[in-house]
C-alpha cells in the first residue's frame, strides 16, 4: 500500500482537530476514506472537509468500507471495547489514549492483535515532543552525570464540569492527561521493570467524581526518582521539566530548555576530611570550591508550518506509515503502554477514598 486508507471513529476534539487535521496534510501517505460519528452535523462537515463517506456508527463504516487503518478517537471509556472489536474483525487500529483502564485489558488487546495478525498502535504522540526528544538527547550525552531525579509537572488552575471529570467515562487527570507524562517518565525510568509507586490523589476543583490532582513518585534501585504531578489547582505552575544530575541539571518546558553542568575532570580534587574545617584565619569554615560551569539552551522553532503539538502528531503518523508499509518496528508498543496502565492501576489502588475497590 502506497497510500493508507483511513477511517476515523469520532469527529470531536481528537478525531477532527488532531487526527483529521493532520491526515489531510499527509496526503502522500494517508487518505481519509470514511468517518463515523453519531452527530449528523459532524458527518456533514466531514463529508465536505474530507470528501469522504460518513456513517452514524463505526460498525456501519467498517462493514461498508475497505480500510487499511481505523483511528479510534471515540470517548475514552469506549477505547478498549471498540479496539477489541476492530482487532477481532481484522482491522489495523490506532487507538487514542488512554488505550484502556487496566493492564488486563491491554493484555486482551495484545492477544487479539496476535490472533488477527493486525497492528495495534497507540496514539502516545508526546513521545515525539521536540522538547522531550531534546531532553533525552542531553541526558543520554552524559554531561549531567548520573540522573538522580526527574520532575514532570503538568499544572494549571481549572474548574471543570464536562464528561471527562467522571470515573464512568474514564475521566480524571490521571487518564486524561496522565498517559503523556507517564509515558515520558517510563522512558527515562526504564521499561524493563515495574517502578515502586507512591501516589496521592485529590478532588479539588472538579465537579465530577474523578481526581483533578495527582502526585506520583516512581523509584527503583539504580533508577532515577520520578516526581510526576498533574494538578488543576496550581495558580503558579512550576517548570514542566526539571532534571537533577550529579554533574548538573536541566529545566524548562515545551518551548524552551536550559541546562548547566561541570566537567568532573576539570573540578578541583577533593578528599573526605573527617575533622572540622577551618579557613586561612583559623575560623570555622564550610566546604567551598570553584567549579567551571558550562551552559546550553534550546528553543522550539516551528518546522514546515507545524507547531510543536502538530509535530508530535506528524512524527507518530510518519512512524506508523513506515511500520505499515515497510515493516519498520513499532516505536510505541502495546507492551510499553501496558506498563503505563499498570502504574495507573496501582495509583488508583492506593487512593480508595476516590476509587472504591470493587
Amino acid at each position: 500500500m502506497s497510500v493508507i486508507k483511513v477511517g476515523i471513529i469520532g469527529q470531536g476534539r481528537s478525531g477532527r482537530n488532531i487526527h483529521g487535521n493532520m491526515l489531510v496534510r499527509l496526503t502522500d501517505k494517508y487518505v481519509i476514506k470514511a468517518v463515523a460519528d453519531g452527530l449528523e452535523d459532524r458527518r456533514q462537515r466531514a463529508e465536505k472537509e474530507y470528501g469522504c463517506k460518513a456513517y452514524a456508527t463505526y460498525e456501519e463504516m467498517v462493514a461498508n468500507e475497505e480500510l487499511d487503518l481505523v483511528v479510534n478517537a471515540s470517548p475514552s471509556d469506549l477505547h478498549f471495547p471498540i479496539t477489541l472489536d476492530l482487532l477481532n474483525k481484522g482491522f489495523n487500529v490506532l487507538c487514542e489514549k488512554p488505550l484502556a483502564k487496566t493492564a488486563a485489558e491491554v493484555d486482551e488487546l495484545i492477544a487479539a492483535s496476535k490472533r488477527s495478525g493486525k497492528l495495534l498502535a497507540v496514539f502516545q504522540q508526546s513521545r515525539y515532543m521536540p522538547a522531550f526528544v531534546k531532553m533525552r538527547e542531553i541526558i543520554d550525552s552524559g554531561v549531567l552525570g548520573r540522573i538522580v531525579q526527574v520532575d514532570f509537572t503538568n499544572n494549571n488552575f481549572a474548574r471543570r464540569w464536562d464528561w471527562q471529570t467522571l470515573q464512568a467515562n474514564n475521566g480524571g487527570n490521571l487518564l486524561n492527561t496522565g498517559p503523556h507524562p507517564v509515558d515520558q517518565a517510563l522512558q527515562l525510568f526504564g521499561t524493563d521493570i515495574m517502578p515502586q509507586i507512591t501516589c496521592i490523589m485529590d478532588r479539588a476543583n472538579t465537579f465530577g467524581d474523578a481526581e483533578d490532582y495527582v502526585k506520583i513518585i516512581m523509584r527503583g534501585p539504580g533508577r532515577p526518582t520520578i516526581d510526576l504531578e498533574i494538578s488543576s489547582c496550581s495558580v503558579y505552575p512550576r517548570a514542566q521539566f526539571t532534571v537533577q544530575g550529579t554533574n548538573g541539571g536541566l529545566t524548562g518546558n515545551t518551548q524552551k530548555l536550559q541546562w548547566k553542568y561541570f566537567k568532573p575532570e576539570e573540578a578541583p580534587k577533593q578528599e573526605l576530611i573527617r575533622t572540622p574545617l577551618f579557613n586561612a584565619n583559623g575560623e570555622p569554615a564550610y566546604c567551598s570550591e570553584t567549579l567551571t560551569w558550562y551552559e546550553g539552551s534550546w528553543e522550539f522553532e516551528p518546522q514546515g508550518g507545524f507547531n510543536q503539538f502538530e509535530l508530535n502528531t506528524k512524527s507518530l503518523y510518519e512512524m506508523l506509515y513506515k511500520t505499515m508499509t515497510s515493516g519498520a518496528p513499532l516505536e510505541i508498543t502495546p507492551e510499553q503502554v501496558r506498563q503505563q496502565m499498570a502504574v495507573m492501576e496501582e495509583c488508583r489502588r492506593q487512593n480508595p477514598h476516590i476509587y472504591a475497590q470493587g
